[in-house]
């Protein structure tokens, strides 16, 4: 039965999904999310994470979030309470990037400057420096939630097989479910990417790493207090979500390589994640048993980047359905 005390019903509790529903409650829509997990439970606690330069489609959507997104985060790191801080750090490649050729997705990067050749980890032949939003994410989340809850919002922790279950939840649905779209909708062409880090004991590190690639591993960390999380894996179709020995053990490698004060760092806890890809991202109202769904997922890793862009104009378009 539809509940009279709900305008909205958001369905996913990560990062997206937390992001719309304090949007909409903080506008003084009677907002609920529905979730199988907790915040804390979620994908998205799984992350590094940074907000960075993003590439997904569509492009120009994708910049508009991205620097919506970097707007808001800045914010919020002159709040210690968030979990959001500004970090100074280098993005690297293995292959040519000189700032001269860089796309605006780079070149929005607070900070901005080439890395001297000295500065660069063996390997690597071109890198930026810059000073980026770097968010805790279980930390973060807890914050999210918090805010929507003085918003007056509300977490409801149960399961939905399909998403036409929930069209008597509330007049109207946003559908920020993640990888989950894939069986809720259904979408097929949403598909998982897992993603492996490892947290270790911080040894004095203060600065992130992040290797600019599209290959399936790469090499990144990013320092949070006495922690430091480690990464990072990329592939898709895989669904396991225990830890993998062999992945682990090549994430500490290379990361050592670069910085050698992160080898033998007491290992403090090994997570796993399923990003869900999908190209291109959903950001669009549809209709499903006759009630009007918003549909905002498929951001892949971008998730934090992209999270305040498009949850604000996701909220809006289901403001406007009310």
């Amino acid at each position: 039965m539809t509940s009279v005390s709900d305008d909205v019903l958001v369905i996913g509790a990560g990062v997206i999904g937390l992001t719309t529903a304090v949007c909409l409650a903080e506008a003084g829509v009677r907002t609920r999310v529905m979730s199988t997990d907790l915040p804390r439970q979620t994908t998205s606690a799984m992350a590094g994470a940074m907000w960075g330069p993003a590439f997904a489609e569509p492009a120009d959507e994708v910049l508009r979030w991205s620097r919506r997104s970097l707007a808001e985060f800045t914010d919020l790191a002159r709040d210690p309470a968030t979990g959001v801080r500004l970090t100074r750090g280098r993005m690297a490649s293995r292959t040519p990037l000189p700032l001269s050729n860089l796309p605006p997705q780079v070149t929005m990067v607070p900070g901005l400057v080439d890395c001297g050749r000295g500065e660069l980890p063996p390997g690597f032949v071109s890198g930026q420096w810059g000073r980026v939003p770097l968010i805790d994410m279980p930390r973060y989340l807890g914050y999210l939630t918090g805010r929507l809850t003085a918003a007056g919002g509300r977490l409801d922790i149960r399961s939905v097989t399909r998403l036409s279950e929930a069209v008597d939840e509330a007049p109207v649905l946003v559908n920020c479910s993640g990888v989950g779209a894939r069986r809720l909708v259904p979408d097929l062409t949403v598909r998982a990417a897992r993603g492996q880090l490892v947290v270790v004991a911080n040894p004095g590190v203060e600065e992130f790493f992040v290797e600019i690639t599209t290959a399936a591993e790469s090499t990144s960390y990013f320092p949070h207090g006495d922690q430091v999380v480690l990464g990072g894996v990329s592939t898709v179709g895989d669904w396991r979500l225990e830890p993998d020995a062999v992945i682990a053990e090549g994430i500490l490698d290379r990361c050592a390589a670069v910085e050698p004060r992160l080898a033998g760092a007491p290992i403090l806890e090994h997570r796993v994640g399923l990003r869900p890809e999908r190209n291109p991202i959903r950001l669009e109202v549809r209709e499903i048993a006759g009630r009007p769904i918003v549909h905002c997922y498929g951001h892949g890793s971008l998730g934090v980047t992209l999270s305040w862009g498009s949850a604000r104009e996701a909220a809006e378009l289901a403001a406007d359905l009310i």
